[in-house]
């Protein structure tokens, strides 16, 4: 573990892999202290975002480094159900590249539970781990200029949700309509680090 300032009131926790990431996100999560505004995960460093009006960068420091990272991740979070078509342009190039068909894909996809991890890309695009099971898919080797919005998609260990049109080389399963960002919901984004996700195959 690396720690160093961020500015004037923030601290970047620097660690190995994401999976040393998900388990302190969670332990500081779970036993948040006075003066820390915001925790922001990401692929290999967690952010603590501090009031220096209520804390110290030192204390806070102190504070990070005796907690006890949490392992398991974080079970009790809520969890999103994903209604998804599955029937994108990708889908039967990651079966061939998973060694099944198109069929154990999706039965693989909505038969694992998954994790937010963190977020970034676009506004309320998560990063979803899962516990179980090899999902390392390469990205295309060919971008796409435009990836519709609602896309489900597959890139190294992670599925995700496009949240709008955008560029994308992900490998596209499916799409669903569900927004995960709208900015007239109240949160925007339906997926935040922590959040559990579980896809389920719908006819269009």
């Amino acid at each position: 573990m690396r720690v160093l300032p961020s500015g004037s009131t923030a601290l970047l926790v620097e660690l190995d892999d994401l999976a040393e990431v998900l388990a302190l996100y969670t332990a500081l999560s779970d036993q948040p202290a006075e003066g820390v505004v915001d925790l922001v995960p990401a692929g290999r460093t967690v952010l603590v975002v501090t009031d220096p009006d209520r804390t110290t960068l030192d204390a806070v420091e102190r504070w990070v480094r005796g907690t006890e990272p949490r392992p398991a991740g974080r079970a009790d979070g809520a969890l999103v159900e994903i209604p998804v078509v599955y029937d994108g342009e990708d889908l039967d190039d990651v079966a061939g590249l998973l060694g099944c068909d198109a069929a154990e894909v999706v039965r693989r996809h909505t038969g694992t539970e998954w994790t937010v991890a963190f977020c970034g890309f676009a506004p309320g695009f998560g990063y979803l781990t899962a516990a179980d099971g090899d999902w390392k898919v390469p990205r295309r080797s060919s971008p796409r200029t435009r990836v519709p919005a609602g896309s489900v998609a597959l890139a190294g260990e992670f599925s995700g949700v496009y949240p709008r049109d955008s560029p994308g080389g992900w490998q596209l399963l499916g799409r669903t309509e569900l927004a995960v960002f709208d900015l007239d919901r109240d949160p925007a984004a339906l997926l935040t680090p922590g959040t559990r996700v579980r896809f389920r195959e719908v006819t269009s």
